[in-house]
C-alpha cells in the first residue's frame, strides 16, 4: 500500500496533539479488540465529549476506528495505516541503502532481541 504527501500530512497532523496521541497509543497497545469508549477516557483521564472530539479527528485521517458492540462503543486503530505511514516516513532512509535495524524488546524476556541468554 502506498502512501501520498497529502495522506501522510492528514495522518501527521491528527497525530500532532497530545490527546489524540495519548488515544492512538493506547490503541495500538490494545491491539485489534480495541478498547471501549469508556475504558479510553478512564484511562487517559479524558473526558467522553472530548474522547469522541479526537476520535473524530483520528477516524477522519484513517488511523482509527469505531464499532458498535451492543450498548458499547469499540475504538480501535488501524495497524495498516500506521505501518503504512512509517513506511512512508522511511522510503528513503539512508540515502537508499539498508538502515541499521533498531533492536527491539521482547515482551516475554524484557532482553533486547539477539541477546537472549
Amino acid at each position: 500500500m502506498s502512501m501520498d504527501n497529502k495522506t501522510a500530512v492528514r495522518s501527521l497532523s491528527a497525530l500532532a496533539q497530545e490527546s489524540r496521541l495519548a488515544i492512538f497509543r493506547a490503541l495500538v497497545q490494545a491491539g485489534p479488540t480495541g478498547r471501549t469508549a469508556g475504558q479510553l477516557a478512564q484511562e487517559l483521564g479524558i473526558s467522553p465529549s472530548a474522547l469522541t472530539f479526537h476520535m473524530k479527528e483520528l477516524v477522519h485521517a484513517d488511523l482509527a476506528s469505531s464499532r458498535h458492540e451492543g450498548r458499547f462503543v469499540i475504538h480501535s486503530a488501524k495497524i495498516q495505516a500506521m505501518n503504512t505511514l512509517l513506511e512512508f516516513l522511511t522510503e528513503n532512509c539512508c540515502g537508499g541503502n539498508p538502515c541499521s535495524p533498531i533492536p527491539t524488546v521482547t515482551c516475554s524476556t524484557g532482553q533486547t532481541e539477539g541477546h537472549a541468554s
